[in-house]
């Protein structure tokens, strides 16, 4: 059965969302609104570099979100290892090997593209992240790669990120979200499954309950 609060609902957010009116479109415009300005704080945390006090951030990070852009649009990926999964080279280079994947390249692509990158790193049950923003290159150096091995597999290219900036975001958004909160999570059972989207958007040319079946032995098998 419908609910008809919740529709009215969305009609109503959707009309208040179609309003043009008050948009903000010039950086004056949105100073006008955010009058007060970062703090020295917000810019006393800014390096051009990995800063001995950020290295932690990095090496204890098992996931990292990378954002790319290209010219299709922008793009988000989400990035995760062992921490310290992308390496320190140096003060101004970070590594991140590109494992295993769904093989969409979208981040690959946007690099070729446009070199930006930005990366956010989260460490579970810290509220702080780490901000890095720099440029990559797309390398296949079968020596670079091969530091990389994990279980006899090596990545198929390592992103070399020179960093041009880096600093932390407060904890904020994670103390809002309750993110690392085990009361606050989500069960699983309350989400359409992988399956379920794939047979629903394929037009059920995929199988979605043979797809669930089969899927954590799969990601298990193909990690690396």
């Amino acid at each position: 059965m419908v609910d008809d609060d919740k529709v009215s609902s969305r009609v109503s957010l959707a009309a208040l969302a179609a309003d043009t009116s008050h948009d903000l479109a010039s950086e004056s415009a949105l100073r006008g609104l955010y009058s007060a300005g970062p703090g020295d704080t917000s810019l006393a945390k800014v390096c051009d570099h990995v800063h001995p006090l950020y290295r932690p951030y990095i090496e204890d990070s098992p996931f990292a979100v990378l954002a790319t852009r290209g010219p299709h649009g922008l793009d988000t990926s989400p990035r995760g290892d062992a921490p310290g999964f992308i390496t320190i080279a140096d003060d101004k280079t970070l590594l991140l090997p590109d494992r295993r994947g769904n093989q969409r390249i979208d981040s690959l692509r946007n690099i070729v593209h446009d070199p930006q990158v930005a990366l956010l790193f989260l460490v579970p049950g810290v509220g702080e992240t780490l901000r890095v923003n720099g440029t990559a290159r797309i390398s296949a150096a079968p020596a670079l790669c091969e530091r990389f091995n994990v279980d006899g597999k090596s990545p198929a290219t390592v992103l070399v990120i020179h960093v041009t900036s880096v600093f932390f975001q407060c904890a904020r958004a994670i103390k809002r979200s309750h993110l690392w909160d085990p009361s606050h999570h989500v069960e699983r059972s309350t989400l359409p499954s992988p399956g379920t989207i794939l047979e629903t958007l394929s037009r059920a040319s995929i199988d979605g309950a043979d797809y669930d079946a089969a899927l954590q032995a799969c990601q298990a098998a193909t990690l690396y």
